[in-house]
């Protein structure tokens, strides 16, 4: 029974320890998408100001 307990003990400790790191990493990747949609803006808008037309996100180049 004892050994039970230890094992429950452990793996209680072990899932709030991955709790911790999944939480970490959510805010992490929601500053990292923040981030990448910001320069994704910035960048429209400077391809915007360069050639005076809208650019769309999913646009192929002119190449294809």
């Amino acid at each position: 029974m004892q050994h039970l307990e230890e094992q429950i003990a452990h793996l209680t400790r072990t899932v709030e320890e991955l709790n911790e790191v999944i939480t970490h990493q959510q805010v992490e990747l929601d500053t990292l998408t923040r981030r990448v949609r910001m320069l994704m803006e910035r960048e429209a808008e400077r391809e915007q100001a360069q050639s005076g037309g809208v650019i769309l996100g999913d646009e192929r180049p002119p190449h294809y």
